[in-house]
């Protein structure tokens, strides 16, 4: 989920081909066994693999191996991996065949509507009453069946500089900060507040792309093939160039250096957006002990419900350890002292909504970052209204070149029609079959 900017050429190509690499829906009957030697597991990064081998490892049979085979998600590298492995399933030997699956939310739909994954329920994961219900829409196919499960849920709040807020508010308490950022127009006038003060709101122009994009209320792409920029796209475009104009926010990406280092003690910024996986492993700069402001921070929700991210583990169809993999699942979404320590030792926002509300309510869980904040509880008031719709095969791409593109006009490199052009000859390369009407 830590990834950063990926090439979009490159991604663009594997995205003509990895459709194909998975196979048609119907290319296999779903098939397993239980009788496998070897567990291969493909993930993008070591973080889940941590997980595993703390909270798991002691559980797996004597007679099986567990193989970690990690592709960084760099240059699409990770998928492309994995789709070479799955077109290669059926003709693999038992010992190398794929048993489990990471994926995530900006591509899972490629996957959990495919013949490539299992329905979860057949091989034994079947009690989703603690599950957020925005987690099982996401690993599901078009005929609702459940696909995969998440172990982390990533509802995304904003976060805010104490002091700053203070300054510009003249208040740091969670609960009056929130009052006075819960609109998008409450949001733009504190911004110029700020600015009036010296600060900046944010410190990349596209800090609040996944907020609006979130909220949509129609798909990128319509039932006839034809691009579409939804309304709330077209509102943060329209936010964003104020924002630009008026100097309320920087041209950084959200990865981008000129827009980590404000998180720095010398910063200048008084809001960034993300969830707990951020403020807690991306945000380094704030927690360095010299030159960072660990315990100036706290979090709201803002103007609207969303999220970023999200890990789900999937069962690769023709896996020969299906029950194995039913009991991983079913460990990290459904076991409570498994839940319990990725939340109490790993700073993890749990998708089991009875442990979110056992640590929500209870008075001694701080987050020391967040100046003693209970974020759990912050979470738990906002994750029934994170929504999963609208979604398509092809809105990684969209979104990601929509961003670059515009970040040449705002950056001054083009001018904003010009922008626009690139991106509809950006989407004419990357997915033909898109029909646009200007």
């Amino acid at each position: 989920m830590k990834k950063r900017v990926m090439s979009l050429l490159l991604i663009a190509v594997m995205a003509v081909t990895m459709l194909a690499g998975c196979g048609g829906k119907k290319a296999h009957e779903p098939e397993w066994s239980d009788e496998g030697k070897v567990l291969n597991i493909y993930a993008w990064n070591e973080e889940f693999k941590g997980f595993f081998e703390k909270y798991y490892a002691s559980k797996i049979p004597s007679n099986v191996k567990v193989n970690w085979i990690i592709n960084a998600s760099d240059n699409g590298l990770y998928q492309q991996k994995l789709d070479e492995a799955l077109s290669n399933q059926w003709s693999a030997s038992a010992d190398n065949k794929v048993d489990l699956f990471l994926a995530e939310a900006d591509y899972i739909i490629k996957y959990a509507d495919s013949d490539t994954t299992l329905d979860v329920t057949k091989i034994g994961v079947t009690d989703f009453s603690n599950m957020y219900d925005y987690t099982l829409k996401a690993a599901s196919d078009a005929d609702g069946v459940v696909k995969g499960v998440s172990f982390q849920c990533c509802p995304s709040a904003l976060i805010y500089r104490r002091s700053i807020a203070k300054d510009v508010l003249g208040t740091d308490d969670p609960a009056k900060v929130q009052e006075a950022l819960n609109s998008w127009t409450k949001f733009e006038d504190v911004a110029k507040q700020a600015k009036d003060k010296g600060y900046y709101m944010t410190a990349s122009f596209a800090e609040t792309y996944r907020v609006f994009s979130n909220n949509c209320t129609s798909a990128w792409v319509t039932e006839k093939g034809v691009l579409n920029i939804d309304k709330q796209i077209e509102a943060w475009i329209a936010q964003t160039d104020k924002f630009i104009a008026n100097k309320y926010t920087l041209t950084a990406g959200v990865w981008d250096t000129e827009k980590t280092d404000q998180m720095f003690k010398t910063g200048k910024t008084m809001c960034f957006f993300g969830p707990a996986w951020y403020f807690n492993f991306c945000m380094t700069n704030a927690q360095d002990e010299v030159n960072g402001c660990p315990g100036d921070w706290a979090i709201c929700q803002g103007p609207q419900a969303h999220f970023w991210g999200g890990t789900w583990i999937l069962a690769a169809n023709g896996t020969d350890n299906a029950s194995l993999v039913a009991d991983i699942m079913n460990a990290f979404t459904n076991d409570t002292d498994t839940v319990t320590n990725l939340v109490a030792k790993e700073g993890q926002y749990p998708n089991n909504k009875a442990i979110a509300k056992k640590f929500a309510n209870d008075a001694t869980y701080k987050n020391e970052f967040l100046g003693g904040q209970n974020d759990i509880a912050v979470f738990a008031d906002m994750t029934d209204s994170i929504k999963w719709q609208y979604h398509t095969e092809y809105d990684q791409l969209l979104n990601e070149g929509l961003q670059s593109k515009l970040q040449e006009f705002y950056k001054g490199a083009v001018t904003k029609d010009k922008a626009m052009e690139n991106y509809y000859n950006y989407v004419k390369e990357t997915y033909p079959s898109i029909k646009i009407k200007k």
